[in-house]
């Protein structure tokens, strides 16, 4: 059965693809290093990314592989990845019915998307398009909690996400247990500094969240500056002021069994 798209990503995503593109973090410089390590692709190696959004994730793959593809279901977000990279070719599709021919791709790379798509249907397809060595691989950079100001923020937006799918919830986990596409052979967590004003980096940040950027534009500016008040009071600064905001970045690497 085909599945639908999550009412948080079709809204928040369709409504706030610029600012995602502008105010989401990078990836740490250490990851491609350990991912060419890791996964040894060749200079020839085709690579999907899957869940592309608008394509943050794109410079780092071109250090991997110039043969990029980029899949995403929402419009607006490849329109923001077709701005940024032009040279990348890219698919409106949904993760259970990919556009591609079995044994196709050489790596499936899901940065800070496979949470949204983490079902079984999706996995298969995943497995069909993939080389018999072929590896998936999931990324997500998380808010570093263990500093106390994040955490505050945390515990503010935490009562806000109803049922919208998460990293944090580790429901996405629940998919490869009890299955025989793939195994879990390597994973690392990195420690990564999105640096900026705190309106840009904190406040703006958030409001990129699927099921912030969904609310009424009414709700989301109470939102910032609930936002900014909480930095305020735990740093001192000001929403124009520089702050680093400390991030983990987790990666897992799957074999195709």
């Amino acid at each position: 059965m085909t599945q639908l798209l999550h009412p948080a990503a079709k809204q928040g995503f369709s409504r706030a693809a610029d600012r995602y593109q502008q105010a989401r973090p990078s990836y740490p410089a250490a990851l491609m290093p350990w991912l060419q390590q890791q996964l040894n692709l060749s200079p020839e190696a085709r690579v999907l990314d899957l869940g592309a959004g608008t394509g943050k994730f794109i410079s780092h793959l071109k250090q991997l592989s110039p043969h990029i593809l980029a899949v995403d279901p929402v419009a607006q977000m490849l329109a923001q990845l077709q701005q940024q990279h032009p040279d990348i070719p890219t698919i409106q599709a949904m993760s259970d019915q990919l556009p591609l021919d079995d044994q196709s791709i050489d790596a499936v790379f899901c940065a800070q998307s496979f949470h949204w798509f983490s079902n079984r249907d999706s996995v298969q397809d995943i497995y069909r398009i993939l080389t018999p060595q072929g590896h998936l691989v999931l990324i997500w950079n998380q808010r570093d909690i263990q500093v106390d100001w994040v955490k505050a923020l945390a515990d503010c937006i935490l009562p806000l996400e109803g049922d919208t799918p998460r990293y944090h919830s580790g429901q996405w986990r629940q998919v490869f247990e009890g299955q025989s596409l793939f195994r879990l052979v390597n994973e690392t967590a990195l420690p990564h500094l999105h640096t900026g004003s705190v309106e840009q980096v904190v406040s703006k940040r958030l409001l990129s969240t699927s099921f912030i950027a969904a609310l009424p534009e009414g709700e989301q500016q109470q939102l910032k500056q609930q936002f900014e008040q909480i930095v305020f009071a735990y740093t001192g600064k000001q929403p124009h002021q520089q702050i680093d905001f400390p991030y983990i970045s987790y990666a897992y690497i799957f074999k195709k069994i």
